[in-house]
């Protein structure tokens, strides 16, 4: 290959991998089912692709340091000081029900497949996880219940970093038994990979979070020296005991995600947008080396393996996380349905059969095409049928017509609150931590940070939401969320306060109303406006029609001093009012209007 065909494929691999995730966007499907497929059509099908060809004897140090990065980025999300506010359900799902999981494919693989009990074992635990990158977007087509919702987002959070470290234990463990003579060396051999992997883990965890609490570097260099770190723990553990770097950084990305006084969430940013390049192009160059025949040479027999893992293996785990809770048997059923496998099966199964075939462990290669036809299997059977499933359980959420807010000040929560009194779904935003524990302690539901970020993306809870209110002080902050959830939402469900700084710049210094959304109430109602009245004793008042008390009289009481910002009308549908509104309230609808204090 020379020069100029490698700079093409280079370009072309990075194209396919902007324009999956676009797709991914557009689609609200999971990236990772777009990225396989055209690994797949550029590699096997259509010979475009050779990533050996292509990369020769850096492809497989490239894989290794990029499943290292991925593993390390999961394991941060890990908190403990979170396990008791996940619930009961969530904790047995990613522990006794995930060890059912592991057993049942296992045993479906063994008897099935033919494969010894090692590698069945290895892939069961490859095969456990889901995680956020292919449940959330899943999660915002098929909009369950709150309570199916959270469960399962934070089942896929949680079980990330848990089935990863499963899955590097039971590799070690075949590792030791293959280079050991016995099972006395083969258990000190494991011994040692594990105690190594967790000492250069805690270490290098330790060391970084002494260097970030101590700011001992500055702190834009904090995303490099942890990038740096990661690879040097990597690679001295691999050093010292073979096959021990993966746990280390896994481990270490524990730690230092649960160490007092260090603020990991620079880290998570930079590592999450870190992992969406490095999972764009390796999923394509994975895809694109799979042996398409030695799948097809299975047979039925993977057929048969998915309707196990869909049909017996989910639902056990299931029955045994939920039993004595309080979730009904239509509930049930959807997280008996929902487990599609996501990005680290594919990650870490590619590195370890390549190795794993090196080591002598015949059929090992077979894990990789078996772990994508469960990924592609689970995903595509899950996404086309959940929705109409939970619509047939009748555990869909209606129309969404809650209220993501952005912001958290004094004007954002009284908003908040109103809203909520009106019985609609709020959740506000902000990256201001006071403002964010202030609406907290106003008992509403937030969300620490910057709602278009890519954390956002994996971790914001759009279930029930609707609705955008850009009440951040800050225009450009609102213009720029409104863009990131016009897809989401609409346009027309797109609604702002300016400030007054935007109001006196001109056309060319502020963005377009088509960016900011329609505004909110009247058109002199500004943000400063709004903060003002409200410091002045003005309240936000809810007033219900009735045949005696009608719109008419509402307007002759109140005049001039009530701007109305919204209206539930008696379906239970809640009207936000802009300028151009031309609502006529009748009898049963519910008005929620800002009453200026009366200046008499």
């Amino acid at each position: 290959m020379n020069e100029q065909q490698i700079l093409l494929a280079i370009g072309g691999i990075g194209v396919a991998a902007l324009g999956c995730q676009w797709l991914a966007w557009r689609l609200k499907l999971p990236a990772i089912l777009f990225l396989l497929l055209s690994g797949i059509l550029a590699g096997p099908l259509l010979g475009w692709l050779d990533p050996q060809e292509l990369f020769g004897p850096l492809l497989m140090p490239m894989v290794s340091l990029a499943v290292a990065l991925i593993l390390f980025e999961g394991s941060l999300t890990l908190r403990l000081s979170e396990w008791h506010e996940i619930g009961r359900v969530v904790r047995r799902l990613v522990t006794i029900g995930a060890l059912s999981t592991w057993a049942v494919i296992s045993l479906a693989t063994h008897w099935l497949l033919g494969f010894d009990w090692m590698l069945a074992l290895l892939f069961g635990t490859l095969t456990l996880v889901t995680g956020p990158t292919v449940i959330v977007p899943m999660l915002r087509v098929v909009r369950p219940r709150a309570s199916i919702a959270n469960i399962l987002r934070w089942e896929g959070i949680v079980i990330d970093p848990i089935g990863a470290l499963l899955a590097v234990v039971v590799y070690s463990f075949i590792i030791a038994s293959a280079s050991g003579d016995g099972l006395s060396h083969s258990l000190m051999t494991f011994g040692g990979v594990i105690l190594c992997g967790s000492l250069f883990g805690i270490g290098g965890g330790w060391a970084l979070g002494s260097v970030m609490r101590h700011q001992w570097l500055p702190e834009y260099l904090h995303n490099l020296a942890t990038l740096a770190t990661v690879l040097g723990i990597f690679i001295a553990a691999n050093q010292v005991m073979h096959e021990s770097g993966l746990l280390a950084v896994t481990v270490m990305g524990m730690w230092l995600a649960n160490m007092k006084g260090v603020d990991v969430r620079q880290i998570l940013h930079f590592k999450e947008n870190l992992s969406v390049l490095l999972i764009s192009g390796l999923f394509i160059l994975l895809a694109a080396r799979l042996d398409l025949q030695a799948l097809i040479a299975l047979g039925p027999l993977v057929l048969i393996l998915l309707l196990v893992i869909q049909f017996i293996a989910r639902p056990l785990n299931v029955m045994l996380s939920t039993a004595g809770s309080s979730l009904n048997w239509r509930e049930r059923a959807l997280l008996c349905w929902i487990a599609p496998r996501g990005i680290v099966a594919a990650a870490v199964s590619a590195i370890f059969a390549i190795r794993l075939d090196q080591a002598g462990h015949e059929g090992a290669l077979l894990l990789v095409p078996l772990t994508f036809a469960v990924i592609i299997g689970t995903v595509v059977l899950q996404s086309a049928t959940a929705r109409p499933l939970a619509r047939l359980l009748k555990v869909a959420e209606p129309a969404p017509s809650g209220f993501l807010i952005v912001g958290a000040n004094t004007p954002a929560r009284t908003i908040g609150k109103a809203l909520q009194q009106l019985g609609s779904r709020v959740l506000l935003t902000d990256s201001n931590w006071e403002n964010i524990r202030a609406a907290r302690m106003d008992g509403l539901p937030t969300y620490f940070g910057n709602p278009a970020s890519q954390h956002a993306d994996a971790h914001l809870d759009l279930v029930g939401l609707g609705h955008l209110l850009a009440l951040s002080p800050a225009g450009e902050l609102n213009a720029v969320a409104a863009m990131r959830f016009r897809h989401d939402f609409g346009h027309q469900r797109l609604f702002t306060l300016t400030s007054g700084l935007e109001n006196r710049r001109t056309d060319k210094h502020r963005a377009s109303l088509e960016h900011r959304g329609h505004l909110l109430g009247s058109e002199t109602l500004t943000y400063n406006r709004l903060a003002s009245l409200l410091n002045q004793g003005a309240e936000l008042y809810s007033t219900h029609l009735t045949t005696g008390f009608t719109w008419d009289d509402y307007q002759t009481l109140h005049g001039e001093r009530a701007t109305l910002l919204f209206a539930r009308d008696s379906s239970g549908w809640v009207h936000v009012v802009t300028p151009e509104s031309a609502l006529q309230p009748t009898a049963g609808w519910t008005l929620l209007a800002l009453i200026e204090k009366d200046s008499a």
